[in-house]
């Protein structure tokens, strides 16, 4: 039972704009993420919600490695595809504008794609996608990371958690939504586990001599000085499918590089040579596939929606409860939540008064009664 205190969602919000506001974000493009953090919280996310507002999001506009005005520049455009510059801006403000081009070039045309580079952070994979589900259509991203992962056979950080993203329309209440790393963990799920002070389970982890390691902290600092490494989906070796994840988190390292011609793997570290920050230049891409272009969206629907009843009536496992299809958790999770608001954690309550402090911002917190 959640135990945490909870912020209303309207109050989170407007305050993520504010503060956002504060750290230079033009309004119309704090609004925007605002929505992608809140969105992580909203599905039960929260590696990738709240939790992350000033320490990845905040802290860089102030060290200088996220531009708080994001530029964005359209290196060249087809009827069906777009290269845009984020120009080291906001990552998910690049990525919104980049949706709305390709729904409406997929409207037209059934499909589309596009990339971005020079681009950072931008939030839970599954925002973008939603766009396209939200507008009867399918929705497909990936984008590379600074260097947390090593290949199979391998324990030198080399590639990002590099997720690999797809939400699909049903005939039901909620979407057919996978959004997950390519690794077995990623970098936000440790940052959480180091929150709420839970080691990291054995095996997700490799040391330089083959090993693992829990210590979820230890692992964050580590990490930081590619001395351990996150293991590809299927875990070490290939005894496990160890390589099918490793396969998969390169093609997302070559796609969200290679179509826009932008830098990849270590060259995303964010650091120099001399240990000091620079700008992460990640890259993203993204592909809309409208069904109307093929038999038709209540079609789509109808059948993704039968797919995923039969699955979850099938045979249980002996002790299992019940069978999940993607997405259905988060959409448990905003029904639990939608009523009560986001729950908020010691270490997220302490960043949201800092943050209040500083800026200046008249907000007084729930749990502060």
């Amino acid at each position: 039972m959640e135990t945490r205190p909870y912020i209303p969602w309207d109050m989170l919000n407007s305050f993520m704009i504010d503060v956002f506001k504060a750290y230079g974000v033009p309004e119309e493009d704090a609004a925007i993420c605002a929505d992608v953090l809140i969105e992580s919280d909203r599905r039960g996310i929260e590696s990738h919600g709240c939790n992350r507002f000033k320490p990845i999001y905040l802290d860089r506009i102030k060290n200088g490695t996220l531009l708080p005005v994001t530029k964005i520049d359209i290196v060249k455009e087809t009827p069906t595809t777009v290269v845009m510059d984020a120009n080291n801006g906001m990552g998910m403000v690049a990525s919104y504008r980049m949706m709305e081009m390709l729904i409406e070039k997929a409207r037209t045309y059934g499909m589309a794609g596009g990339t971005v580079f020079n681009s950072t952070h931008y939030g839970i994979a599954g925002y973008w996608t939603g766009m396209a589900e939200r507008a009867g259509m399918i929705g497909i991203t990936g984008t590379n990371a600074r260097p947390s992962v090593a290949p199979t056979w391998g324990v030198e950080p080399m590639m990002g958690t590099n997720p690999l993203t797809f939400t699909m329309p049903t005939d039901e209440e909620f979407p057919f939504n996978f959004d997950c790393a390519t690794s077995t963990v990623q970098n936000g799920k440790i940052e959480y586990y180091e929150r709420i002070g839970k080691p990291t389970p054995a095996g997700l982890v490799v040391t330089p001599d083959g090993g693992t390691m829990t210590d979820s902290g230890q692992i964050l600092r580590d990490m930081r000085q590619g001395q351990c490494a996150l293991t590809p989906l299927g875990g070490l070796g290939e005894d496990t499918g160890g390589y099918k994840g490793y396969g998969f988190t390169t093609i997302v390292e070559i796609l969200s590089s290679a179509l826009a011609g932008g830098p990849y793997m270590k060259e995303l570290s964010g650091k120099n040579p001399d240990d000091s920050n620079k700008m992460y230049r990640l890259g993203h891409f993204f592909f809309v596939i409208n069904p109307e272009f093929f038999m038709g969206l209540d079609t789509f629907r109808e059948t993704a929606g039968g797919i995923c009843r039969e699955l979850r009536a099938s045979q249980k496992a002996p002790g299992a409860e019940r069978i999940y299809t993607a997405g259905e958790k988060e959409w448990d999770a905003w029904q639990e939540r939608k009523d009560k608001g986001c729950p908020v954690g010691e270490s997220v309550q302490k960043e949201l008064l800092y943050l209040r402090d500083t800026c200046n911002l008249d907000y007084r917190f729930p749990f502060e009664d």
